[in-house]
C-alpha cells in the first residue's frame, strides 16, 4: 500500500485549496462537492485573515458575462434550469459554458427522475431516459477534441459518458479531469462508480495530490478490502484530520460491510452527537421509535428522516406506509441509493415482484457495487421461479461481497434448484468456512448429502452442526437441531453403534417435533441390547457430543468434501 502524499506535510496549503475549490464548485452549483471540501476544511484550524487565498481569477469574458451569470444563478439555485440555460446560451466564458451545459443536464435528469418517482407502483412504464444527453454529447465531444473543456466540463463530458453506458470512454474522461483540477472531489468519486477491481485501479494515471489518499481509501472500502481502508483512513486521521466527520461515517461503513454491527454502530452514535443527520439504522425497534421520532422534531422533511421512518414502519411489518416513506425519500432525492433498495424490499414483502425490481435495477444504476440490490433481484427471481436469472444476480451479488456466506448459500440453494449438486455443495462448504451467519449452510449441505444418500458424508456435516450449535458462546435456540439429532441417531444405530444413536435419541425427547421418534429409538435399541448384539467400533465418525462434554470448539480444517479451498 502507498504512503501518503508529501503534500499532507503542509495542512494550511491543504486549507487554502480546500477554501478555494469551495468558491470554484459553490459559482458551479457542485453543492456535494462543496459540502465535502467544507466538512474537509472545517475539521481543519482556522487561518487568520492574512492567511486566506484571494478569490479565483476573473477574466475579460467572465466581466462580460456577470449579469447574466448572476441572474442565470439564481434561477438554477431554485431549479429552474430550463431558464437559467436559456439566458446562458452564447456566453463565452468558461464558468458560464459550464452552468450552460449543466443546467440544461440537470433539466433533463429532473425531468426523468418526477416521471420515474411518480411511475412506481403496480403498473410501471418501461426505463425512462435523460433526452438531453445525446445532445450533450456531441457538443462536449467537439469541445473536447478541440482542447477547450477545462477540469470543470471535463467532469460533466465523463458524467454523461456515464450515463450513455460509455463506460470505457468516461473513465478516461475522469482521469483526464483529475489531471486538470484535482481538488473537485466530484471528478473523484464518479471515478470510483466505475472501477470493478483492484488490477483496473492499479492500471490508472492518478495526478500526485493529497486528496489521491481520500480516493484510495474510499476505494479500498468500495471493494470490500476493509483492512487497507481502515489503515488508509487511520494514516489520513494521523495526519491532521482527526476531526473529519466525513473520516468517522467512512470507517464506520468499513466496519459495518464486515459485519462489525456494534463498532459500527458506536461510531454513528459518537457522529449522531456532532452532526444531527448521521444516522444509521439497525433493527433494534425502541432505538429506531426515538430516532424517528428525534429528526422529524428537526426536519421532517429530509431524505434521511424519511428513510429512519419508512425503516420503523418495516420493522412493524407496516410494509405499505414503510413503502410511501421511501418513495418520498426519492422524491427528495432520487439518486438516493439506500431508498430504491429497501423500498425493493418493501414491495417484495407485498407480493408486488415487478415493482421491487424495477426498485432495485434503479438502486445500481446509482451504483453498480450496490450488493444489496443484486442479491434482492436474486430472491426476486427466486419468487419468479426463474432460477437461470436467479444464478447471475447471486453470482453478481457474491462477486461484490465474496466472503458474505449468505450469497453463498444462496447460490447454493439456486444451484441445487438446477441440478447441479457438485456446485451446490461448493457453495454450502464455502459459506460455512466464511462464517456462517444464519447457521444454516451446514445443514444445507447435510439435507443435499442425505438426498444423494451420501449418508457418511451427511452424518459429518450433522455433527460440525450440532457442535457448533451447542458449543457457541451465545445460547442459540435452533428449529433444525431435532433434525440433525433424528438423522444421527438413526445413522448410528444402522451402523450399531448403539451408544451414540442412544444419546441422540435421549437428546430428540428434549424437542416436541423429535420426541415421538427419539422414544421409538430407544425402544428399538433397547431390544437389540436385549437380544444381546453389540455395539460396533468399526465406525470411523466421532461421537456428536464426545468433544462437549471437554468444552472444545469443533475443529473447522476437516471438510467432509476436501472443497474448502474451492470458490464458487
Amino acid at each position: 500500500m502507498a504512503a501518503l502524499s508529501s503534500e499532507f506535510g503542509d495542512l494550511v496549503q491543504i486549507k487554502k485549496q480546500l477554501i478555494y475549490v469551495i468558491t470554484l464548485c459553490r459559482e458551479r452549483g457542485l453543492v456535494h462537492s462543496v459540502k465535502w471540501a467544507s466538512e474537509l476544511a472545517f475539521a481543519l484550524t482556522p487561518l487568520p485573515m492574512n492567511e486566506l487565498p484571494p478569490p479565483p481569477p476573473f477574466t475579460e469574458e467572465d466581466a462580460q458575462d456577470l449579469d447574466v451569470l448572476s441572474l442565470a444563478k439564481s434561477y438554477f439555485d431554485l431549479k429552474e434550469y430550463d431558464r437559467a440555460a436559456y439566458f446562458l446560451r452564447g456566453c463565452r466564458s468558461q464558468k458560464a459554458y459550464f452552468l450552460y451545459m449543466y443546467s440544461r443536464y440537470l433539466s433533463g435528469e429532473k425531468k426523468k427522475d418526477d416521471e420515474t418517482v411518480d411511475s412506481l407502483g403496480p403498473l410501471e412504464k418501461g426505463q425512462v431516459r435523460n433526452e438531453a444527453l445525446r445532445e450533450l454529447r456531441v457538443e462536449l465531444s467537439k469541445k473536447h477534441q478541440a482542447g477547450e473543456l477545462d477540469g470543470f466540463t471535463l467532469y460533466l463530458y465523463g458524467v454523461v459518458l456515464r450515463k450513455l453506458d460509455l463506460l470505457k470512454e468516461a473513465v478516461d474522461v475522469f482521469v483526464e479531469a483529475t489531471h486538470a483540477l484535482p481538488l473537485h472531489w466530484g471528478a473523484w468519486l464518479e471515478l470510483c462508480n466505475l472501477i470493478t477491481n483492484i488490477e483496473m485501479l492499479k492500471a490508472l494515471s492518478l495526478p500526485d495530490c493529497w486528496i489521491r489518499d481520500f480516493f484510495l481509501a474510499h476505494m479500498y472500502t468500495e471493494l470490500q478490502m476493509i483492512k487497507e481502508a481502515l489503515q488508509k483512513y487511520q494514516s489520513l486521521i494521523d495526519a491532521g484530520f482527526s476531526k473529519s466527520t466525513y473520516i468517522i461515517s467512512q470507517i464506520a461503513v468499513a466496519y459495518h460491510n464486515i459485519r462489525d454491527i456494534d463498532q459500527a454502530l458506536s461510531l454513528f452514535n459518537e457522529l449522531r452527537e456532532q452532526d444531527t443527520f448521521s444516522t444509521y439504522v439497525r433493527s433494534m425497534k425502541p432505538e429506531l421509535s426515538y430516532l424517528a421520532h428525534n429528526l422529524v422534531e428537526i426536519d421532517k422533511y429530509r431524505v434521511e428522516t424519511c428513510c429512519v421512518i419508512g425503516n420503523y414502519y418495516s420493522l412493524r411489518s407496516q410494509h405499505e406506509k414503510a413503502a410511501l416513506y421511501f418513495q418520498r425519500a426519492l422524491k427528495l432525492n432520487p439518486r438516493c441509493l439506500g431508498a430504491w433498495t429497501l423500498m425493493g424490499h418493501e414491495y417484495m414483502e407485498m407480493k408486488n415482484t415487478s415493482a421491487a425490481i424495477q426498485a432495485y435495477r434503479h438502486a445500481i444504476e446509482v451504483n453498480k457495487r450496490d450488493y444489496r440490490a443484486w442479491y434482492g433481484l436474486g430472491q426476486t427471481y427466486e419468487i419468479l421461479k426463474m432460477p437461470f436469472y436467479c444464478l447471475y444476480y447471486y453470482r453478481r451479488a457474491h462477486q461484490l461481497r465474496p466472503n458474505d456466506s449468505r450469497m453463498l448459500v444462496a447460490l447454493g440453494e439456486c444451484y441445487e434448484k438446477l441440478s447441479q449438486q457438485v456446485e451446490a455443495k461448493k457453495c454450502y462448504w464455502r459459506a460455512y468456512s466464511v462464517g456462517d451467519v444464519e447457521r444454516m449452510a451446514l445443514l444445507k449441505l447435510a439435507k443435499l448429502h442425505e438426498q444423494l444418500n451420501e449418508s457418511d458424508e451427511a452424518a459429518h456435516c450433522y455433527i460440525i452442526y450440532i457442535q457448533d450449535i451447542f458449543s457457541s458462546v451465545e445460547h442459540v435456540e435452533h428449529v433444525e437441531v431435532s433434525t440433525a439429532l433424528r438423522y444421527l441417531g438413526q445413522y448410528y444405530f444402522k451402523n450399531k453403534r448403539y451408544d451414540e444413536a442412544s444419546l441422540c435419541a435421549q437428546r430428540c425427547c428434549d424437542y416436541n417435533d423429535a420426541r415421538e421418534e427419539g422414544k421409538a429409538l430407544l425402544r428399538q435399541i433397547s431390544q437389540v441390547r436385549d437380544q444381546g448384539e453389540a455395539s460396533s467400533a468399526d465406525l470411523s465418525l466421532p461421537c456428536v457430543f464426545g468433544s462437549l462434554s471437554n468444552n472444545n470448539t469443533p475443529v473447522r480444517r476437516v471438510s467432509p468434501l476436501d472443497l474448502s479451498s474451492v470458490t464458487p
